[in-house]
């Protein structure tokens, strides 16, 4: 004789119901979630990957900003080269102002004396393409590096500010800060307003001529810039333009 009541027929299906909801929910959560091992997308990763970062552009460290003058490779890995006043300490540095698109690292700051620093790439999601930017969706591909000389023609492109022009009027001068005495750049005629010279790209034609360091005057009055040519930096640091 059995010691269990026979379920009636409408218990048993209830309880078929109630298993097959029970399945349903199950198979939604599982397939909700996501892969095993994937990695959550956040902000900062995507807003990197829709990132490049070309001469003339603004990096951001916490002591302040500098402008990359000019992009530049050594054994597949990128570099920025920058002002190595502007530079000074700073170590890491960032696609934005608010400093969540970290871009790369300060490997070596050349000031006083010579006035440049290099910045090594680290993040692989964004692009440093070997381009200057010159605002409004233009781009000035960089093909080659050139040292200045008297009554050469170039210009300084900033993706904020414009394109200035003029001519290199001497070459191997010396310039004076309190930190010490900055030697072999070249004077132009090519303007610059107040606190936007330092590190901006200075290029004849294609090419890469150097970076402005510094100037006086206004474009309105007529200025003077100061350029460390970048030639002598690539060679010291064996890097190539690309």
């Amino acid at each position: 004789m059995s010691l269990l009541a026979p379920r009636s027929a409408a218990a048993l299906r209830s309880l078929a119901a109630a298993l097959a909801a029970l399945a349903t929910a199950a198979s939604a959560l599982l397939a909700a979630a996501p892969p095993a091992g994937a990695v959550p997308e956040t902000g900062p990763s995507r807003t990197a990957a829709a990132t490049a970062v070309r001469g003339g552009n603004v990096l951001f460290s916490a002591s302040g900003r500098c402008t990359v003058g000019f992009n530049a490779t050594k054994g597949g890995t990128y570099y920025a080269i920058m002002e190595g006043r502007c530079v000074g300490g700073a170590r890491d540095w960032y696609a934005d102002a608010a400093r969540t698109v970290h871009v790369g690292v300060t490997e070596a700051v050349r000031f006083p004396g010579e006035d440049h620093a290099l910045v090594r790439y680290t993040n692989p999601a964004v692009s440093y393409p070997g381009e200057v930017d010159l605002g409004g969706g233009r781009y000035l591909d960089i093909t080659g590096a050139a040292r200045p000389v008297v009554g050469q023609s170039v210009c300084l492109p900033g993706s904020a500010t414009g394109q200035r022009c003029g001519r290199v009027d001497a070459v191997n001068v010396s310039v004076t800060y309190p930190e010490g005495t900055v030697s072999g750049l070249a004077r132009t005629s090519a303007c610059t307003e107040p606190g936007t010279a330092a590190g901006r790209p200075a290029v004849s034609g294609s090419s890469a001529v150097g970076l402005a360091i510094g100037g006086s005057g206004t474009c309105a009055s007529g200025g003077t810039t100061y350029l460390q040519p970048v030639l002598p930096v690539l060679q010291a640091f064996g890097l190539t333009l690309h």
